[in-house]
């Protein structure tokens, strides 16, 4: 049975049941502790922690899910990956133990002709929580499975918690019994690799406490609703009903092994370690697909990094199979073709998902260019020194910065005849996960300021938002806190958060900056808002201050928003959607959206794109742009279902998380998106828009930024007042300003040059003096001195190769000149090859004098360049430099 009948079976199977399907979240999760969604209840957190409360009693889904913390062994054993799809069925306060044991049993078993997956129930064992006698019971007593199949295991195994206080409680797990060749029998808990666990059943009936570890918490006490959470892994399942040994040799994971194969002419079950690669590329480029089409572009931290991680591993692997050229296109076509049947927007993104691929192979190829040219200097440097062992802070240079493996560290450490400090580089590792671990076990104590606001949100509801059709209205405050903390009155001079019923105000999100203005209550209170944010959805939370009087919760008041500052946004939100449009209308649909901003008369929007936009190009987006501006096309918002919004082709933002019911802004025929913001009524309001340029943010990612309305004129005045300075300067009209600039800028730097040459023979011109001048030190010839202050680096070392030069080859000889300049000093010394023999190296000599100086410096043995901080100090190093000269030749 392949992947996607697999997926499709659990889906129809609990619809008929009364389920409501979810479609999969995007793996880019809505959540600020997670970087990625790693299970499929983690679109369902808000559900289970009461923060909102489910529009639904059952749900069922089949979630993308990613997790990296071991992706050093993926390869290594057939039971790593990074990405995989977790089938899944939820009750909130609906059935509980005995009906989600019964489903569960009733798919497994149930024949392939009837829906089900066709399992033996004999090669079925259950595992149940060490104290849950009702579970063993209902699996014994009313399913039928014999007493000698069910065993009980401890917290760490069958008790789930989200690892913060909250819901929590005792699972049971479903396990396949795979055969005698793949181990002892004795059930899961004697031997997990012949009883492949498949299905997790979640009894979420407890409230934890805190605690550490998946054993040190307390049990608090029952929850007011019992839950269920329930998860099978599609690919372990995929495994054992085609009749694979592991999940790589499943249908959507052998495809791309056997592209691989097919670009390196490596076969699979050739050797060990080739199989380790194969696997590794397989994993990473189904991984990459998916998290490019979910929205992430490769980056240096946060998920962006993770995606960086995986590819650039997938790519090297392929280096190491022999792949010479490109191979990342045919292997994402590849991944494509097989995951799109499940995830059509896969086929209908897969221009961007190759652009954004492509250009991240690129730039690793270049890295690894660069990388070796880092790896050979280390290595060189560690020869010179009598070492034989390569630094570890060198090889984690090279994996942090420049994304060389440690293996490919090691491979070509050793093709030098050198070693790698191993533990040097996994002690620095293990720091970084570790300051890591400390921000991510941080981030996760926020639940607990979430409590005050939830319990707003459970008396009060969600709060309605009116401000699509009016900036002022009645209201009633229903929620305050003062210094974070729920109070029911506030005086003058108090920051408060308050929560009203309803409101005009704008909370920040989408892009967009929340509104800001004023609350005035009936009795005379007045609060000045400046933010507004929703830290629990659907609650919109007022920041301020009191001006005057005493707020109370329960009083009416009337709300006013600051109505220019509201205008500027939303001129700026409009433009927004317009930039859009005009981006893909040129640059294609790989120009999707990858975030924006748009404040009071300005905005800026990041977008998908390999390259740098050419001027002409942005000239003509922004033609594009004021031209729908005078075509006055209406602005209007609708409100429909998320299927009939991508029907009317309207253009969804990547990573937004968005219902079954959206709100879509259409203008005219120019534009069609989904968006919660709030906007112009036609085009012609916005005045005029001037994009001020672009520039990149990350790998395949720009960004535009942009004036509107009166502050698109302002600058445009600016501008013409400088452009009339210039005119008048240059005694030219404005058209030909360019022409006369340039020739004037190509005198100038012809004068430059003139002076930089006469400079340097000025300076060339004191080489035979300071030849003269050479001392003798033990046989030594030690020409040292100051030279004029001003003169470069660059001048200065062609001084001091000038004289090395000059000096006799059979002679020994050290070159050691200094200047200042801007107030620092600088040396460069030289030695011969004759010096180089008695053991005078140029960069220790530079070391030593830098050190004098307050600085460092260094170099290879022939030349070396330093510096340092204080000018006064070049007598002593001079003096330092011949010391050591006498004490070395």
């Amino acid at each position: 049975m392949e992947s996607a009948e697999i997926r499709r079976r659990w889906l129809s199977f609990f619809e008929e049941r009364g389920h409501t399907v979810v479609p999969s979240a995007s793996l880019i999760a809505d959540d600020p502790t997670l970087l990625l969604v790693p299970a499929g209840m983690v679109p369902f957190k808000p559900y289970f922690l009461g923060e909102v409360k489910p529009p639904f009693p059952r749900a069922a889904s089949v979630q993308k899910c990613v997790r990296t913390p071991d992706i050093e062994e993926v390869g290594k054993t057939t039971r790593h990956g990074t990405f995989f799809q977790m089938c899944g069925n939820f009750s909130f306060g609906d059935y509980f133990k005995e009906g989600a044991i019964k489903l569960a049993w009733e798919l497994l078993t149930s024949s392939v002709e009837h829906g089900g997956y066709g399992l033996a129930p004999e090669k079925l064992w259950i595992t149940v929580y060490q104290d849950d006698d009702e579970a063993e019971a209902i699996w014994r007593d009313v399913v039928g499975v014999p007493a000698e199949r069910i065993q009980r295991l401890g917290k760490k195994d069958n008790f789930w918690s989200m690892g913060v206080p909250g819901p929590c409680g005792p699972c049971s797990e479903i396990n396949y019994d795979r055969g005698p060749e793949f181990g002892v029998e004795g059930g899961p808990a004697v031997n997990d690799e012949r009883y492949v666990e498949i299905w997790n059943l979640v009894f979420m009936q407890y409230e934890r406490g805190q605690g550490t570890g998946k054993d040190d918490f307390e049990i608090l006490g029952d929850l007011p609703s019992k839950n269920i959470d329930t998860g099978l892994g599609l690919e372990r399942l995929a495994m054992i009903l085609q009749g694979v040994q592991n999940m790589y040799e499943t249908d959507t994971l052998k495809v791309v092994i056997d592209k691989a194969t097919e670009l390196t002419g490596v076969a699979y079950g050739k050797t060990h370690d080739s199989d380790v690669s194969l696997r590794v590329v397989a994993d990473h480029m189904r991984t990459s697909v998916m998290l490019i089409g979910d929205g992430v572009t490769p980056g240096n931290e946060g998920r962006g990094y993770v995606l960086r991680r995986i590819m650039r591993r997938a790519v090297r692997n392929m280096r190491l199979l022999g792949a010479t050229g490109p191979v990342v296109k045919d292997l994402v076509d590849v991944v494509i073709d097989t995951m799109g049947e499940q995830y059509p927007e896969l086929v209908t993104d897969r221009k961007r998902i190759e652009t954004v691929a492509l250009a991240e192979e690129a730039a690793f190829l270049k890295a690894l260019k660069g990388g070796t040219n880092i790896l050979d200097t280390a290595v060189t440097e560690t020869k010179a020194a009598g070492g034989k062992v390569l630094p570890g802070d060198k090889a984690f240079l090279l994996h942090d910065t420049w994304g060389f493996p440690i293996d490919l560290t090691l491979e070509m450490a050793a093709e030098q005849g050198l070693s790698v400090d191993e533990a040097g580089f996994r002690r620095l590792m293990q720091e970084q996960r570790e300051r890591a671990k400390a921000d991510a076990k941080a981030k996760k104590t926020g639940h607990a300021d979430m409590t005050a606001y939830r319990a707003i949100a459970d008396s009060n509801g969600a709060t309605e938002f009116t401000g699509y059709t009016n900036t002022e209205g009645e209201t009633t405050v229903v929620g305050l806190l003062v210094n974070g903390v729920s109070s029911p009155a506030a005086t003058e001079g108090d920051e408060v958060e308050v929560v009203l019923d309803r409101t005009p105000f704008y909370a920040e999100g989408g892009g967009q900056q929340a509104d800001t203005g004023r609350i005035r209550l009936h009795s005379g209170a007045v609060i000045e808002v400046r933010d507004v944010q929703q830290p629990v959805p659907g609650v919109s939370v007022h920041k301020g201050s009191v001006q005057v009087g005493e707020v109370t919760v329960g009083s009416t008041a009337y709300a006013t928003i600051d109505v220019r500052r509201r205008r500027a946004i939303a001129r700026a939100h409009s433009a927004t959607h317009l930039t859009h449009q005009a981006l893909r209308d040129a640059l294609g649909p790989t120009a999707a959206q990858a975030g924006s901003e748009n404040s009071p008369g300005r905005f800026r929007f990041d977008f998908g794109s390999p390259n740098a936009v050419p001027g002409t190009v942005l000239t003509d987006v922004e033609q594009k742009i004021n031209e729908v501006l005078a075509r006055e096309l209406d602005v209007h918002a609708e409100v429909m279902s998320i299927d009939e919004a991508k029907r009317q082709g309207a253009i969804a933002e990547f990573g937004e998380k968005y219902g079954e019911r959206v709100r879509v802004v259409t203008i005219g025929d120019f534009s069609k998106e989904l968006c919660g913001g709030t906007h112009v009524r036609n085009t012609s309001q916005l005045g005029l828009v001037k994009l001020l340029g672009e520039s990149s943010i990350g790998s395949g990612v720009r960004r535009v930024e942009a004036l509107v309305g009166v502050d698109a004129y302002n600058f445009l005045a600016k501008e013409h007042t400088v452009v009339a300075q210039l005119q008048e300067l240059v005694k030219g009209r404005p058209e030909e300003l360019p022409e006369k600039i340039s020739a004037m800028l190509g005198k100038l730097k012809d004068a430059e040059k003139e002076i930089e040459k006469f400079r340097a023979e000025k300076v060339l011109q004191a080489a035979a003096g300071l030849v003269a001048g050479a001392k003798d030190v033990r046989g030594v010839a030690l020409v040292t001195g100051q030279v004029p202050d001003g003169t470069s680096a660059d001048d200065l070392r062609k001084l001091v190769l000038d004289v090395r030069g000059r000096i006799p080859g059979d002679r020994p000889a050290v070159v050691a000149l200094f200047t200042t300049a801007n107030g620092r000093p600088l040396t460069v010394i030289a030695t011969n090859e004759a010096a180089r023999e008695r053991g005078l190296k140029a960069g220790e000599l530079v070391r030593t004098a830098a050190k004098t100086l307050g600085g460092g410096g260094g170099g290879k043995p022939d030349v070396a360049q330093g510096g340092g901080q204080n000018p006064q100090a070049v007598g002593d190093a001079i003096d330092a430099v011949e010391r050591m000269v006498g004490e070395t030749a």
